[in-house]
C-alpha cells in the first residue's frame, strides 16, 4: 500500500485517523464479491489499536468473500457536513486496508465480543450475551496493513486558524 495521497495538504495525521477509526460508529466493508464484483456492508466494528474486529454469521457473502481473497477494505466516515450554498460537504473520513481473518481461538472471541459490547453497550454487563453467541458468532480480525485519512480544505484552513 505505497500510493500517495493526492491532496496531500488535505491528508489526516495517523493519529487523528486513528482518533477517527477508535471513535467511528459504523463502518462500510468491502471485501471481495461474487464474480468479481466488490461487495461493501455497513458494519459495526471496534477498533482495539492494532486491528478492526467485526462480527457476523457463520456463514454469507462477507465470509465467502474474505475465504476467496483476504484484502478488505473499510471506510468510516468522521463528519459530512454538505453546505450547500458552497456546493461543498465539510468532510473527515478515513479508509483503512488490511486482511480479513476468520477468529478461532475462543478467548480472542471473547475479548473481541466484550470490545464490541463496550463500544456499543457501555455500562451493560455482557457476560451473559456472549455466553449466549459465543458458539454461534463469527469473529473478523482485520489486520491493518495501512490507514489514509483524508478531510475537507475547508476543515484544514480552519484548523490552522486555531
Amino acid at each position: 500500500m505505497g500510493r500517495k495521497m493526492r491532496r496531500f495538504g488535505q491528508e489526516l495525521s495517523l493519529s487523528e485517523s486513528r482518533r477517527v477509526l477508535a471513535d467511528g460508529r459504523y463502518a462500510v466493508w468491502a471485501v471481495s464479491g461474487d464474480d468479481d464484483y466488490p461487495y461493501a456492508v455497513p458494519i459495526n466494528y471496534v477498533y482495539d489499536g492494532d486491528s478492526i474486529y467485526v462480527h457476523c454469521a457463520r456463514q454469507g457473502h462477507k465470509l465467502d468473500g474474505i475465504i476467496r481473497n483476504p484484502k478488505c477494505s473499510m471506510c468510516i466516515v468522521d463528519k459530512d457536513d454538505v453546505v450547500p450554498e458552497e456546493f461543498t460537504s465539510y468532510f473527515r473520513s478515513v479508509i483503512v486496508f488490511g486482511r480479513a481473518v476468520i477468529v478461532e481461538d475462543a478467548g480472542e472471541i471473547r475479548r473481541a465480543l466484550t470490545l464490541l459490547s463496550g463500544k456499543y453497550s457501555p455500562g451493560i454487563d455482557p457476560g451473559y450475551e456472549i455466553s449466549k453467541f459465543l458458539k454461534s458468532v463469527c469473529i473478523v480480525r482485520i489486520d491493518i496493513d495501512a490507514i489514509t485519512g483524508k478531510e475537507a480544505k475547508e476543515l484544514v484552513a480552519a484548523h490552522r486558524l486555531q
